[in-house]
């Protein structure tokens, strides 16, 4: 994941802390929080500025001279592709015989911004937020933590590299997910229409339309016919997934909740 400079970097950065030299001109809020970071990801932080940062939401940023405000979004950038690509792989070797449909709703389902936002506030990032925030005012959305922790990886990506952050998310992130619960609820999209249907007293009929590739690689084009009117279509690499994924449009252009 690092090129050669970037090696030489870490370990540059890991002698010095492991001789304590970057903690020399600490100042003692600086300790406080580099004190919360260490309790929230198991070692003091190599370079605070990125914590420090990862902490500072949009409404907090400072307005640099050529109009950029300094903020965490672009950190809450990385740290989602770091979360969602940890979560992805842990699922797919978890789940060896699920098809994509299954591991990309359970992904989505675990990394939401609700189950994210209490992760993050068990974790400990509001105390550290406090720290950052002093007494300034400020009010934050309901999914302040979610997007906070999504930065917070991605500053820990950044000062730690990816096998610290995976090794975290696995032991300490995931931990607070309830994978088994969220699994069970894992929506079979069809059903949800069938269900619908019946009680609608409405026909519902599928109609393959394509059938691309070859006989190796085939991409399946289905409709969704409700009372002969065509209301979704979805592609696959099956008739059974093309046929979630017509479903999956049509709920939600029918608004059946799911």
């Amino acid at each position: 994941m690092f090129g050669h400079f970037q090696k030489i970097q870490l370990i540059r950065v890991k002698l010095f802390q492991r001789l304590g030299i970057h903690t020399l001109f600490f100042s003692s809020k600086d300790k406080r929080l580099a004190s919360s970071i260490k309790m929230i990801i198991g070692r003091k932080p190599l370079n605070l500025s990125l914590y420090r940062l990862a902490l500072t939401p949009a409404g907090l940023g400072e307005e640099t001279t050529k109009g950029f405000r300094i903020s965490n979004e672009r950190l809450e950038f990385l740290g989602d592709a770091v979360l969602g690509a940890v979560i992805a792989e842990h699922l797919f070797k978890k789940f060896p015989y699920r098809d994509e449909g299954f591991l990309t709703e359970t992904r989505s389902k675990l990394v939401n911004r609700e189950t994210l936002n209490d992760i993050g506030i068990k974790i400990g990032l509001k105390t550290a937020l406090e720290q950052v925030i002093s007494s300034r005012q400020f009010t934050g959305n309901k999914s302040l933590y979610g997007d906070i922790l999504e930065a917070f990886l991605g500053a820990i990506y950044l000062d730690r590299g990816y096998e610290f952050t995976q090794k975290l998310i696995l032991q300490r992130i995931l931990l607070h997910m309830d994978l088994e619960g969220m699994i069970s609820t894992v929506t079979n999209y069809k059903s949800k229409i069938i269900e619908w249907s019946q009680k609608e007293s409405k026909a519902v009929e599928y109609k393959v339309l394509q059938v691309n590739g070859n006989q190796r690689f085939k991409e399946f084009v289905v409709e969704l016919n409700i009372n002969g009117e065509s209301i979704a279509q979805g592609k696959g690499g099956t008739k059974k997934k093309a046929e979630q994924e017509a479903s999956k449009n049509a709920c939600e252009i029918l608004n059946i909740a799911v």
